[in-house]
């Protein structure tokens, strides 16, 4: 069943990737963040207040760092999702674990530390132990390299049809977004260590979404309300709370590592369904090389994902 709730997930963010793309059509990014927070707001309250659980919280700050952190990653998948097909928008979004796995390998190759030479010893005979240490560090990190390079090369292959029609800008937004989001994720890691529950950090990272958006529009401004654009906006904050949810509960029913590992893994089955949207409703013409670059992240980032977890069995699910 577990598996029916994260297939579930991801069709609701897929689902919510069109909504996002037909309203960016009408309005602006800062206004998609805005609705997207105050729908956000009024859905989680409500479902925290029918579960009986309580929004005061003791970490305001993080939740504030967190909630600008993901603002920043959200508005850039939102842009991502307005100028490049939606199937390359959603892929580059889920990069976010392709970047958790080479801040993995950064941390530790910068925590090695070559063992001190044996004064005692002959001149050429070189430090105890610290050949076997240094392959000891590659070997057990060496897939995992690996699994990066071969992402960030399907990366590449992705984003090659978008140079050729001068869309690079939005493509390095959309591998933003994945690295926002490995941030975002990180520090809803750090919460969740604390004993926040899910609902309360969705909710607040709401609250912020509203805010930053409403920053927003102070700036670009406020597109002039039309009700049958705005029809558009109501799906995607109840999209993304309902994906958030069931997300939640397909990682709360795992009993094991590997039923954790499983779902973990499922979460890729959003790519294919806006792959799937974005050839039935949007007609985009994606090239060979764009299908196998995407495919390639998809292999690539399951196979960090696999090797992550052997270092960090107990991490929480991530976000979107």
């Amino acid at each position: 069943m577990q598996a029916v709730w994260m297939i579930f997930s991801s069709f609701m963010f897929a689902t919510m990737g069109v909504c996002v793309k037909y309203a960016s059509e009408h309005f602006n990014s800062a206004e998609l963040v805005f609705y997207r927070g105050v729908l956000g707001i009024l859905f989680m309250a409500a479902y925290a207040r029918v579960r009986g659980i309580t929004l005061a919280t003791r970490y305001p700050a993080m939740h504030a760092w967190r909630s600008v952190i993901g603002v920043m990653s959200l508005s850039a998948w939102f842009y991502a999702i307005a100028h490049l097909p939606l199937a390359t928008a959603m892929t580059l979004n889920y990069m976010s674990s392709v970047w958790i796995a080479a801040f993995l390998v950064g941390g530790a190759l910068m925590a090695w530390t070559p063992p001190k030479a044996n004064t005692s010893a002959p001149a050429n005979t070189p430090p105890e132990g610290g050949t076997a240490s240094l392959a000891a560090l590659f070997s057990s990190q060496g897939p995992l390299v690996m699994a990066i390079l071969a992402s960030f090369a399907g990366v590449v292959m992705l984003l090659r049809p978008a140079i050729d029609q001068n869309q690079t800008f939005a493509g390095l937004v959309g591998l933003m977004s994945g690295l926002g989001a490995a941030f975002a994720y990180m520090q809803v890691m750090a919460i969740s260590r604390m004993g926040e529950p899910e609902t309360r950090t969705v909710f607040y990272f709401a609250v912020g979404t509203a805010v930053a958006g409403a920053l927003g529009m102070l700036v670009v401004g406020i597109t002039p309300w039309n009700w049958r654009h705005a029809l558009w906006l109501p799906p995607i904050g109840i999209l993304a709370s309902l994906g958030q949810l069931a997300m939640t509960k397909a990682y709360s029913m795992s009993e094991n590592h590997g039923g954790t590992l499983m779902v973990a893994n499922l979460q890729y089955s959003g790519i294919v369904f806006a792959a799937l949207y974005s050839l039935i409703l949007f007609g985009d013409n994606i090239p060979l090389i764009g299908w196998a670059g995407m495919v390639l992240i998809i292999v690539s980032a399951i196979a960090a994902t696999v090797l992550r977890a052997r270092a960090a069995p107990n991490a929480p699910a991530e976000e979107h």
